[in-house]
């Protein structure tokens, strides 16, 4: 049975190519909010991160109303280390609006979520966007999706595909790029023309495999998914099914549908429609709630694998309690243990000598965004350099994640920006060059992708666009160099010194300025050479009767180097760990006095 009043879309695209706002206008179009109501843009990128970042890191689900059809729409994140949220998320979708920028084209991102949806069988429509932007080439963009499904294996029906051409920056679609068209209606038409409504057993047993979990400090865990058959009452009584076979009973509390922005309480919810329930207590990714009498069997959800994982371990630094309220190991691991519970693209379990908990996530950004939010939270912690999770084959033969990564680059640059490839381990696969750019495909250790956006940048002046994702597992490729410089490392707690900076600066660069905190072991600044030094960084100068006070005022320092997250992840060594606090991020040796470092080297 067809549920006509219904239509399940996600939105896919690659990072930045405008899905999010593309949902304002939608939302605008169905008259959701009043005409003089204040709104925000991205009004879905609702975390802190994610306005801050410019990026979608949780998917969200909304609807819309248009023409007596309601419309569930999926905004899913677009880059490459939140694909667990998109891979599942897509469960729920009939169809997927794939949008692509009409300067740019289909970028590596856009094979990445597109190949998944196809998987699915999803009908794809294909938008057009940023089709007011100069040197846009809206027909060359809708043939390069034509060579890009064709070579993704699309069936004949997908690669039928409708094209709708849109600015959603300016809020409006067209059928043609040119037709003068400045509203969003022709977008939702082809949506509920071209989009198939759910078909279900709408008499059949309830059936609901949950894709997502919430979580409400009243409530408790929140199981979100479509409802593939049957209708769920509030106060049913139904039988949870667990991906490794484990049952248990449960009864609904509430049954919630999407309305808008937000949840609405029902009574009842009908197959088709994507619902939100709570009364099952552990409720977890992959369950399926359905009949007591008559259950029903689903394929179990698979998400890939984590490839880097870190160990977070409570602070050991001199400084720690001084900004941050929450410092013990036992706090730490009880919000890591909350987070496993909702984030199944994450592994997380407590190391064997249980000093610390190992998570493992897709990729750098993906780690960063979990240790980001913890110290927004309150926390104090460190963590070591991510390393890649190896796995071993039949033989006993030691695999590692390899990546798939794409530089667009000025033909100028593009020697210098295959040298760095080079020298990270990346083989290169595809090169092909127009006018002006240079197009290279590398296949490329995960190892090898630390800290190489900033090598690639650096190389060609900011000029690079960088890109990886994950491939396969395949064969170690053996030892690689590490960092070619040597640090400056603090030999005392104290506060840094103008006069000792200015000395420190002609032999390196600087990590601190004057009045900083330091402490023994941290590591203040990098130098120009090879191998570690020591330094005192709370040096002054010892005034004689026949000098003023005032000389010191001609110090002229360069701005330190300041490193987010993920750049002082990349940038540490094996033997060296980022201590995360609310409001700073510091670099220190593991093993904080000199002499002791000095004894650990000679075993």
């Amino acid at each position: 049975m067809k549920q006509e009043g219904l239509r399940n879309v996600a939105i896919i695209a690659h990072v930045d190519h405008g899905k999010t706002t593309l949902v304002d206008r939608l939302l605008w179009s169905s008259h959701v909010f009043r005409e003089n109501q204040e709104v925000q843009e991205r009004v879905l990128d609702s975390n802190d991160q994610e306005r801050e970042r410019g990026i979608t890191i949780l998917s969200k689900n909304i609807s819309i109303h248009y023409k007596g059809i309601k419309i569930n729409v999926i905004d899913t994140p677009g880059h490459a280390d939140f694909g667990g949220e998109v891979e599942r998320v897509l469960n729920m979708a009939d169809g997927a609006l794939l949008i692509v920028d009409a300067y740019e084209g289909p970028k590596p991102q856009t094979r990445f979520v597109l190949s998944h949806a196809l998987e699915r069988g999803l009908r794809i429509v294909v938008v057009v966007n940023k089709i007011d932007r100069p040197n846009a080439d809206p027909e060359g963009a809708v043939d390069k999706v034509f060579d890009l499904m064709v070579e993704l294996g699309a069936s004949d029906e997908q690669l039928d595909f409708p094209v709708v051409y849109a600015s959603a920056v300016n809020g409006y679609a067209r059928l043609e790029p040119d037709d003068g068209n400045m509203d969003m209606i022709p977008l939702l038409d082809t949506i509920i023309n071209e989009i198939p409504c759910p078909e279900v057993d709408a008499e059949g047993p309830v059936a609901l495999q949950v894709c997502t979990v919430d979580h409400s400090s009243y409530e408790g865990r929140i199981g979100v998914g479509r409802l593939h058959s049957g209708t769920l009452h509030e106060k049913e009584q139904v039988l949870v099914v667990q991906p490794d076979g484990n049952q248990y009973n449960a009864t609904i509390r509430k049954v919630y549908t999407f309305e808008n922005l937000g949840k609405t309480e029902v009574p009842e919810a009908h197959a088709g429609d994507i619902v939100a329930v709570i009364g099952v207590e552990a409720a977890d990714i992959g369950d399926v709630i359905t009949d007591p009498e008559n259950p029903v069997e689903m394929e179990p959800i698979a998400v890939e694998e984590p490839t880097m994982a870190v160990v977070f371990e409570a602070s050991t630094s001199p400084l720690v309690g001084r900004e941050g309220d929450i410092v013990g190991a036992r706090q730490l691991k009880e919000r890591l243990m909350r987070e496993k519970e909702s984030n199944i693209s994450m592994r997380i379990d407590e190391t064997e000598d249980k000093s610390g908990v190992r998570v493992a996530g897709r990729g750098v950004l993906h780690l960063s965004v979990l240790m980001e939010t913890m110290r927004r939270e309150g926390f104090e912690f460190q963590v070591g350099r991510p390393q890649v999770v190896y796995k071993t084959d039949e033989h006993g033969n030691k695999l590692e994640p390899i990546e798939e990564a794409t530089v667009d680059v000025p033909n100028d640059y593009s020697g210098k920006a295959i040298e760095v490839m080079g020298t990270a381990g990346g083989i290169m696969e595809d090169m092909f060059s127009d006018e002006s750019m240079t197009h290279l495909t590398f296949s490329i250790p995960s190892r090898g992708t630390m800290g190489l956006k900033t090598r690639i940048l650096n190389a060609t002046h900011g000029e690079a666009v960088l890109f990886h994702h994950f491939r396969e597992y395949g064969p170690y490729s053996g030892e690689m160099d590490g960092r070619k410089n040597g640090c400056m490392i603090a030999m005392a707690t104290d506060k840094a010194v103008a006069y000792a900076l200015d000395t420190l600066q002609q032999r390196g660069r600087l990590f601190v300025k004057p009045g900083d905190e330091c402490y023994e072991g941290m590591i203040v600044g990098e130098s120009a050479k090879e191998g570690d030094m020591v330094v005192n960084v709370s040096k002054t100068k010892n005034l004689g009767n026949q000098r003023s006070s005032t000389a010191d005022k001609a110090i002229q320092l360069t701005p330190p180097i300041t490193f987010t997250l993920e750049e002082a992840l990349e940038y540490i060594e094996d033997d060296e760990l980022v201590e995360v606090t609310p409001e700073s991020i510091r670099l220190r040796k593991r093993i904080l006095s000199t002499i002791e470092r000095k004894k650990a080297n000679k075993k």
